[in-house]
């Protein structure tokens, strides 16, 4: 997209980080599933014990996606990254922004050496599945997802 750019996400982004990820939840059918706020974001994203980090695509000042992930460790291949969130607002979708920032993530990983990338996608999210195959993504069907929740 024209004048669409993408850069490291900043606290003055993590309203609309935010955002984007209630778009997301609404899009995956749990909306009442994110129990996070700005001030999580602010805390978890910049304070002393960082553990994520966002890209952001920005269009005349406005944030319209994000990725949203952090370094893991592989014990088969070593330094990795999983992509926790990547979202396009609904309005800007098809128009580039998902490969902007998807390229955005690529830099990144080649510059902290990670030996690759991980996510997740809903079984049913025939878009975005789409998108992954055009990037030459594999997509497996022989794990399956565990979850542990704590209240």
């Amino acid at each position: 997209m024209k004048n669409a750019i993408t850069r490291k996400g900043e606290k003055a982004d993590m309203l609309q980080v935010l955002a984007l990820i209630n778009e997301l939840a609404e899009y995956e059918k749990a909306p009442k599933e994110v129990l996070i706020s700005e001030e999580i974001l602010l805390e978890e994203g910049f304070g002393l014990n960082k553990i994520f980090d966002t890209i952001v695509a920005e269009l005349d000042g406005e944030v319209i996606g994000m990725l949203l992930y952090y370094p893991v460790f592989s014990t088969w291949k070593g330094r990795s990254i999983y992509l926790e969130d990547f979202i396009v607002s609904k309005n800007h979708r098809r128009k580039g922004i998902g490969q902007l920032l998807i390229d955005a993530l690529i830099v990144e990983a080649k510059v902290s050496q990670a030996k690759k990338i991980r996510w997740q996608v809903l079984d049913w999210n025939t878009p975005a599945i789409k998108f992954y195959q055009r990037i030459n993504a594999t997509l497996e069907n022989s794990w399956i997802d565990c979850t542990l929740s704590f209240s």
